[in-house]
């Protein structure tokens, strides 16, 4: 969702002038978004093979700062198989599908376990054990398990088409949220989580999400309007739950962002909170009804 809706923690206020009303550098924002936005269409629509590479690469970068994170905030994930395993779920889904991907996710998990009962030797009990375990397992699932639903999309029939979809309809939720929270928001949405998510913020999410859809539907898919109206109002609501479910991660280890490699966004999971969950979705919702 989008950053004026945003700030989950801890945040450190920036110098006047250089910020919006969300907290952000807004030309370093729009600039990065938009540079990246231009590639990955020019991506999809001419080698769209690339597009798998470059979620893998995402997710691998992704699942790096979100596991220190972890680590700096006294959660020690296991590394070597996020990332190593990470990797395997996203590939599995190339030559396996999905199903590739759940197999990987499963051995990987095993892995996890092993790795973290041993990782102090032989003559030593693991310390949080527990908590370990089930942050490495949320990290992989989180991560590289909706990673490879957004990337073995491209594969399919209109595989292309149904990415850009995913991605249009997301950022047009982000925009319209924008545009409403900076100019109507009032009334705090979540504010124990996400103060500055508003209600009005989501009404504009709703209204943009939806128009994308229906269009993005009819002119990218060729297929019935009606589908853009039932993909749009669940792309909204996952897209906000997406961005609520790592606001509140960012809370629960005191930090504004997850990383600071793009200038104006955070790092590149700061970007992919809400597109994860909602690449799950349009896989499902497209493979159903079209």
């Amino acid at each position: 969702m989008t950053d004026t809706d945003r700030p989950g923690g801890a945040a450190t206020p920036a110098p006047k002038g250089s910020t919006s009303r969300a907290g952000r550098d807004l030309p370093a924002a729009i600039g990065v978004g938009g540079t990246l936005g231009v590639s990955l269409i020019l991506i999809l629509v001419f080698i769209p093979e690339v597009w798998f590479g470059v979620v893998a690469v995402a997710i691998a970068v992704a699942s790096w700062e979100v596991t220190k994170r972890l680590r700096d905030g006294g959660i020690k994930v296991a590394l070597i198989p996020i990332l190593v395993g990470g990797q395997a779920i996203m590939w599995a889904s190339w030559p396996w599908g999905i199903s590739g991907s759940v197999v990987a996710l499963a051995a990987t998990v095993l892995v996890s376990m092993i790795w973290k009962l041993l990782s102090q030797g032989l003559q030593a009990a693991p310390e949080n054990y527990l908590q370990d375990l089930a942050g490495t397992t949320l990290v992989l699932a989180w991560l590289p398990l909706m990673g490879a639903f957004g990337a073995s999309m491209v594969l399919q029939d209109d595989g292309a088409a149904r990415v850009l979809t995913l991605m249009i309809v997301v950022v047009c939720s982000d925009v319209g949220g924008y545009v409403a929270g900076v100019t109507f928001g009032k009334h705090p949405m979540v504010p124990a989580i996400s103060p500055k998510k508003s209600w009005e913020g989501m009404a504009g999410s709703m209204v943009f999400g939806i128009v994308g859809a229906v269009l993005t539907v009819m002119y990218l898919l060729d297929a019935q309007w009606w589908i853009g109206l039932v993909l749009g109002p669940v792309l909204v609501v996952c897209a906000t739950l997406g961005d609520l479910v790592e606001s509140q991660v960012k809370r629960d280890l005191k930090i504004k962002d997850m990383g600071t490699l793009l200038p104006g966004h955070g790092g590149i999971m700061d970007r992919l909170d809400s597109v994860l969950p909602c690449a799950f979705v349009v896989w499902a919702i497209l493979g159903a009804l079209l």
